[in-house]
């Protein structure tokens, strides 16, 4: 029965994204008795099991040198917003291979979107 609500209940409208894209994650964050919003800037390597309930993303960000990824629940109530900067053009759905380059090589070509101008 719990199941059926959480299908019926879509907590976010999150934008359309996937693999590649750049995104901005605003999550709630609960220090003690406050509750602030933090920013998760990074590259999603991954969405897992499409927009249900169950579903995931990852994103990948490099701070000081160190790689650090970080898994969101696609229907959180923590998540606040999801912004996306910038789109990435991929050949894959899984960008596993961004965990062994750093710097220029780790680059993803950014997608044109091009509009009819008439």
């Amino acid at each position: 029965m719990q199941v059926d609500k959480l299908f019926q209940t879509n907590t976010n409208e999150l934008p359309d994204f996937g693999p590649g894209d750049t995104v901005k994650v605003n999550f709630k964050i609960k220090e003690g008795d406050r509750e602030r919003i933090q920013a998760f800037i990074g590259v999603v390597i991954k969405r897992d099991n499409g927009n249900g309930p169950a579903s995931n993303f990852t994103v990948r960000r490099i701070a000081n040198g160190i790689g650090i990824e970080r898994v969101f629940p696609y229907n959180s109530p923590l998540i606040d917003s999801l912004e996306v900067t910038r789109r990435g053009s991929v050949r894959r759905s899984r960008l596993y291979y961004l965990r062994g380059l750093q710097g220029r090589a780790a680059r993803i070509k950014e997608k044109n979107t091009y509009t009819n101008q008439s």
